[in-house]
């Protein structure tokens, strides 16, 4: 699947994933009336706003961007019905070809780490047949408990030619809290990106790991230092736009082949008709603002690498 996504990256020069984290704010008002009039307002109602509004995002850019990126608790917050339209966006989403990975965020150790893994990179066992359920391409995975939690996640991931992101040097402001801290006189976040380096050792595609890493785009100087640990692994860039990173900022994510990195943008993306930028295109035209702002991004990451000889 790495290769899948290296190719994609490549084919589109298109270094870009779409956040897709729905918020009820951000869905315009004739798409809400529309399913409330239908289910009331209830969480059938909201599940269903969410969807068309998704659909909608993906019919105008599945073209442009190589992958998405689901956050799972924007769905998780309706309830049943919210991963019911997760897995209908997941399931959307690969329909018109494009890369999953799934923002979970899991970890934790033995037969509970795995039953993660299982449910959204591989499959269930049920009686005599194997199911597939979320069926991510990838997922991210919180390495605070150790390889204990993060083997199972390799494990499914080897049988499936899937993959992992695993949190390293997160983009929030409070991260350095605890990923800062230094340990025998290095910073946390660097002694996970070796060990990032070393379990994708172990599950290698042609050039690159199938276990990449997270690293925010508010911390350019970190990035700079993470990459060189970890020449071979995918960088998950969030933090773009809304969040403050910077194109010119981000060229040190990347290798000298100009691949290596992915770099995030959600509200940036998905609510774009509500930035001053793109008002001209009205709610009604919400998809058509959200291509719009996905072109600009293109343009920008590609035009700072093109500017730092990548």
């Amino acid at each position: 699947m790495i290769n899948r996504l290296v190719d994609r990256i490549k084919k589109l020069n298109a270094p870009i994933v779409m956040g897709l984290d729905p918020m009820m704010d951000f869905i315009p008002e004739q798409i809400k009336q529309k399913a409330f009039a239908e289910y009331k307002e209830t969480l059938a109602g909201a599940c269903e706003a969410v969807w068309q509004y998704n659909k909608g995002i993906i019919d105008a850019t599945y073209d442009l961007i190589p992958a998405v990126k689901p956050q799972i608790a924007m769905y998780e917050q309706f309830g049943v019905e919210g991963l019911q339209v997760f897995q209908k966006t997941v399931d959307y989403c690969k329909e018109k070809g494009l890369i999953v990975i799934g923002d979970v965020k899991r970890g934790d150790i033995g037969s509970t780490s795995k039953a993660y893994a299982v449910a959204h990179l591989g499959k269930v066992k049920i009686g005599s047949k194997m199911i597939k359920t979320f069926d991510e391409d990838f997922v991210t995975v919180n390495p605070y408990l150790g390889s204990d939690g993060v083997n199972p996640f390799l494990d499914v991931c080897r049988e499936e030619n899937k993959g992992i992101f695993v949190l390293v040097k997160t983009s929030n402001p409070s991260s350095g809290e605890f990923q800062d801290r230094l340990v025998d006189g290095r910073p946390l976040y660097e002694l996970v990106g070796e060990q990032v380096a070393k379990w994708g050792e172990s599950h290698m595609g042609d050039a690159y790991s199938y276990v990449g890493a997270v690293v925010g785009a508010t911390y350019p100087e970190m990035g700079r230092v993470l990459r060189k640990l970890m020449p071979k692994a995918y960088i998950l860039v969030p933090g773009y736009g809304a969040q403050g990173g910077k194109a010119e900022d981000l060229v040190h994510y990347f290798n000298e082949d100009g691949l290596g990195a992915i770099v995030n943008s959600s509200r940036g993306i998905i609510a774009a008709y509500k930035q001053e930028k793109y008002a001209s295109f009205g709610e009604a035209g919400y998809a058509d603002a959200s291509r719009q702002a996905v072109l600009d991004m293109i343009e920008d990451i590609t035009g700072a690498l093109r500017k730092a000889g990548k």
